[in-house]
């Protein structure tokens, strides 16, 4: 994994300037603290950070081809490097490294612009061609990988971070509203839009194209789509007799997508959670291993929130050596700027803090890569909203969509100064009322309840629902879960789990995720199957992956109940709030971002001092947590005078093996 940035002149004339360029890989050096490199050619100037993984001696870039007219600046990883290095080289390809960086300008030789397909794994890349004078930007196919970009008259500049736009010089650091709606409405940053006006992200599974003109002048920027997920026509899935054969068949799929994943040369350790997704992912890697694969684990205090114990089961039936760290609300707390600075947004979700706190746990140890178990429940319907929408699904009998009327209805009584037309644009505008749609509509009672006249004045008639990047005519043919699954991958899994929970965190402390469930073969393998080896009534969710797990794992932990991975919300702030907390969300620094409606979140606020904070309910405590993260979040990037931040940094208790341990 690495960080890459830089700046195109869209002419093609001039050559970027080299203290520009410089500034922003210096902005992204957590993402590639061992090396540096940069390009500069008339029209563009690249730079590469690189954190080393594969090919540790020799895998500086920017990596050419043979005869050095084509070039690549890389994120990421192609795990399966090594059969597709073999098959180049069969073909009279010369390599040399040994990289899995370099496989990307061999098969651009073979495929051209069809390259982005041919890759397996996880990635942000810049392609130059000089002979044809063509840049390419693209991002994986799910979104592991960030990768921003904003176009400034004449200038394209790019980065995996937005910070590293920011440091250009060329893009004003402003704040869009509509980008805000969007944290209060998805607790995610799922689609082009960002906080930034005018910085993009580009959209999982797209590139650009940028094409030089003959005659100099300013070339357009192209967009294009080159993957998406997709499940077959209702009716059409796959649904075998035979479920031995079945889980077989997925175990084989899955092992294959952990072994690739093990590909490196560094020590490569596990995230365990209480659940059986990243359960099933240590059981796999330490079998392929051949040993016990070291396991980090976070404990939230409180009972409902607490998954060591359920952890050290799964820990100690795999012999695997457990660190535990402990994250109450003060490391939290003191954990979050630092969490805000990664994301580049505000984040809602206070349990993205501990998760930064564990990434840095895992750097502080030595180690660089760490597998997860995100995606499992995308693939595998696992989320509670995904049973609670199943439940409905008989009411379409006879071709009818009652159920999505049931659903509006629900979301009306929730809240019944909503009104229904409302409801209905918005379901027409993503293609149904999805399982997510009444958890995003309860999360957007505090947008109406918090947000400031003027910054409803100037969102409009506009919601966030219209920027998300949907494929509603393939969806209509899929069964309504599968509708369900592909909405979740598209705004949950790239906006919040990839993002402030996933990529970004991890690479604030020098370290790679991998994801085996967010594998190619295993996403097609789950798309392909009948809904009813996914989730069956209301409780047997994930119902194959469970099947499976079973032969790996004690049945308590392959059947154990779905349980959200979560930490207090507002309450971690607010309950006894720190000086920098309390400056934020002052009277005088509510009226100076202009964000919100003071005397609502002043008096909601007050309610913690009162020991009346359960009045709230959960979703206006996720809304003064948004609130705070957003006063954060332009304190850091905008502003820097709404408070003073502490010096003092907790830290999370820590269990951890001994280094003769660790190395075992």
């Amino acid at each position: 994994m690495c960080g890459i940035a830089g700046i195109l002149d869209l002419t093609g004339k001039r050559e970027p300037s080299r203290a520009k360029v410089e500034r922003m890989a210096e902005a992204v050096l957590h993402r590639g603290p061992d090396d540096k490199g940069y390009l500069f050619a008339p029209g563009l100037g690249l730079a590469s950070r690189r954190l080393s993984i594969v090919g540790l001696g020799d895998g500086n870039q920017p990596i050419f081809n043979e005869d050095r007219t084509v070039a690549v600046v890389y994120n990421g990883e192609l795990f399966d490097y090594p059969e597709r290095k073999a098959e180049l080289e069969a073909k009279g390809h010369v390599f040399r490294t040994h990289t899995d960086t370099e496989i990307i300008v061999h098969l651009y030789e073979e495929h051209g612009e069809d390259v982005f397909q041919e890759l397996k794994g996880q990635f942000a890349l810049a392609l130059v061609d000089f002979t044809k004078r063509t840049v390419f930007l693209a991002r994986d196919r799910v979104g592991i990988c960030p990768l921003h970009w904003s176009q400034q008259g004449d200038w394209l500049v790019f980065g995996s971070e937005i910070k590293a736009l920011l440091a250009s010089g060329e893009v004003a650091a402003a704040a869009d509203p509509r980008g805000l709606d969007h944290m209060f409405t998805f607790f995610a940053m799922g689609a082009r839009r960002t906080m930034f006006e005018g910085v993009n992200s580009l959209l999982p599974g797209h590139y650009l194209k940028i094409e030089f003109r003959q005659d100099a002048r300013r070339t357009e920027i192209r967009e294009r789509r080159y993957w998406d997920f997709d499940f077959p026509d209702a009716g059409q899935e796959e649904d075998p007799e035979d479920s031995n054969k079945l889980i077989d068949d997925f175990e084989s799929t899955f092992r294959r997508a952990v072994e690739i994943r093990l590909r490196a040369d560094v020590p490569v350790v596990g995230y365990l959670s209480g659940g059986v997704d990243s359960a099933y992912v240590l059981a796999n890697a330490s079998k392929v291993r051949g040993s016990p694969v070291p396991s980090f684990t976070i404990q939230i205090p409180g009972k409902s929130l607490d998954e060591k114990d359920d952890a050290l089961v799964t820990a100690r039936h795999l012999g695997s050596q457990p660190t535990i760290l402990r994250c109450d609300s003060k490391v939290i707390t003191d954990a979050y700027p630092r969490l805000i600075s990664a994301a580049d947004c505000p984040v809602i979700d206070t349990s993205c803090a501990a998760m930064w706190c564990l990434a840095n746990e895992v750097h502080n140890q030595g180690y660089k890569v760490a597998m997860t178990g995100e995606g499992s429940d995308e693939a595998f319907a696992g989320y509670v909203w995904f049973k609670m929408r199943n439940l409905t699904y008989w009411l379409d009998f006879a071709g009818s969509q009652s159920s999505d009327s049931f659903s509006r209805f629900i979301r009306k009584r929730a809240a019944p100064e909503t009104k229904l037309d409302d409801l209905r644009r918005i379901d027409e505008t993503v293609g149904g009322a999805h399982a997510q749609m009444l958890l995003y509509h309860l999360v957007s009672q505090s947008r109406d309840r918090y947000f400031s006249a003027d910054l409803k004045d100037r969102l409009g008639d506009k919601n966030a629902y219209e920027d998300l990047s949907l494929d509603l005519e393939r969806m209509r043919r899929w069964s309504p879960l599968n509708q369900s699954l592909y909405f979740g991958y598209k705004v949950m899994l790239a906006g919040l789990l990839m993002n402030h929970k996933g990529d970004r965190i991890a690479m604030a402390n020098s370290v790679e995720t991998r994801y085996p469930f967010l594998d190619d073969d295993v996403i097609a393998f789950a798309s392909r199957l009948h809904p009813r080896w996914k989730l069956r009534g209301l409780t047997r969710d994930k119902y194959l992956l469970r099947q499976a797990a079973a032969r790996m794992l004690p049945k308590e932990v392959a059947f154990r109940p779905k349980g959200m991975f979560r930490a207090p919300m507002a309450e971690t702030f607010l309950n006894d709030p720190p000086p920098f907390v309390q400056q934020l969300i002052s009277e005088k620094a509510l009226r100076k971002t202009g964000y919100f409606d003071v005397e609502a979140v002043r008096s909601d606020i007050a309610l913690f001092g009162k020991g009346k904070a359960a009045k709230l309910g959960t979703f206006a405590n996720m809304g003064l947590n948004g609130v705070l993260a957003t006063q954060l979040w332009h304190h850091l990037y905008l502003d820097g005078s709404l408070c003073d931040l502490p010096n003092h940094e907790p830290k999370p208790h820590v269990e951890r093996p001994n280094k003769t341990q660790a190395a075992a």
